[in-house]
Order: C-alpha cells, then structure tokens, then sequence
C-alpha cells in the first residue's frame, strides 16, 4: 500500500561519524582569536591614526589627544602574539588603515576597542587564560582613559 522508506533518517544522518566535532576549549580559542584580532584591527587603526596626525605637534591639542602611537603598537604587537599562540603559531593579517582622523572616529574607535577587549575578557575568564586576560583587561583600561577624559570635558 505505501512505498517503503528508502532514504536514510534525518537522525542518522546527523549522527554521522564523519562530522568533526570541536571541543568547548577548542571553540573558545577560535572564539577568543576572533576577539583578539578584531581588536588588533581597530588597534592598528588608532595607531595609523596616532602617527599620521602626530607630525610632531603637541599631543594634547591635535585632534587625537590620549593617543600615544608607540603604546598602541607595542599593544598590537602583543595581541598579534596572542592570536598566534592560539591560531597555531600563525599570525593574523593586518588591515590597511582607513583615512578620516576625525575626533568623532577617534572616539567611536576607542569606544569600539573598549567593547571588544571587554569581549575578549569575557571570553579569556571564561577559558581560564591568564595572559589573555591580563592583555584583555590592560586594553580595556587603555581604552576606557580617553573616554573618561571626555565625559569629565
């Protein structure tokens, strides 16, 4: 009366051995190099922002106040070395920086960059890494700085 089933279930199928499955350290890894280098990016940002604007003048009245270019690249420095300790020993790409060193951007990227090593700290205790976390957290209070020194302007 009915044609008998002759396709595999759904269910196993989906059982399949053949399906790699990750571990939940090995998703936090990929899920804090994800963090790390998206703030690596906007890291080298405020740094090509920092030297491009610095020509020599005052740091306090340009418009990129309380960015220092050679702490924000010792910073992108660490966080490229952190992302490739958990890529595997292979270091992220890095982006070409954009043009527009507006005080509106600088601030939004601060703002950005503060997100997301609040992100990756989130992610770093949660996986219990001890140098992220300290990179993540030290990111954080570096770029919560300016932030303060605009709400208190």
């Amino acid at each position: 009366m009915y044609e008998p089933i002759r396709t595999k279930s759904v269910h196993t199928m989906a059982a399949a051995p053949e399906i790699p499955h990750r571990s939940r350290e090995q998703e936090l890894d990929i899920r804090l190099a994800g963090q790390l280098t998206a703030l690596l990016t906007v890291t080298d940002e405020l740094h090509a922002l920092a030297t491009r604007t610095d020509g020599g003048a005052d740091q306090e009245s340009g418009p990129d106040a309380g960015l220092d270019g050679a702490e924000l690249a010792t910073a992108a420095e660490r966080i490229a070395e952190q992302v490739a300790r958990l890529s595997g020993g292979h270091y992220p790409l890095r982006a070409e920086p954009t043009d527009g060193a507006t005080p509106a951007r600088i601030e939004a990227l601060q703002q950005r960059a503060h997100t997301l090593a609040g992100n990756a700290l989130a992610v770093a205790t949660t996986r219990d890494d001890a140098a992220a976390r300290e990179l993540a957290a030290e990111r954080m209070a570096a770029h919560a700085a300016p932030r303060r020194d605009l709400a208190t302007a």
